[in-house]
């Protein structure tokens, strides 16, 4: 009764007899093999990611210049509709604190900024 417990322990965690381990290091082979497309494939599908995502990245990192504008309020300033930093800087106060996250501080730093 023993033996059965651990066998189907051994089932369960994939540790079955020795004879059977040599057939998973063949399966482990293949399992590379597929890595290695998958990966190529990734690497293939990574060169068209250039267009959108790397300009909103890139003004994102021209918010985050302005003093006072980290990551989150540079996301918040892009998801309101902010398309440059003079949109922003040229905003007038009630237009920058209906940005959520975006405070009454930000604003006077903003003023500060363009002064």
């Amino acid at each position: 009764m023993f033996s059965k417990i651990l066998n189907k322990l051994k089932s369960i965690f994939g540790k079955k007899s020795i004879s059977k381990t040599s057939k998973p290091k063949k399966v482990s082979k293949t399992t590379k093999t597929s890595k290695t497309t998958k990966s190529s494939k990734t690497a293939k599908a990574a060169k068209p990611v250039k267009g959108k995502k790397q300009e909103v990245k890139l003004l994102l990192e021209s918010f985050t210049s302005i003093p006072g504008v980290g990551a989150k309020s540079a996301k918040a300033f892009y998801e309101a509709g902010f398309k440059s930093t003079k949109d922003i800087l040229s905003a007038k106060d009630e237009e920058l604190l209906a940005v959520p996250g975006v405070g009454i501080n930000l604003v006077k730093k903003l003023k500060d900024y363009k002064s």
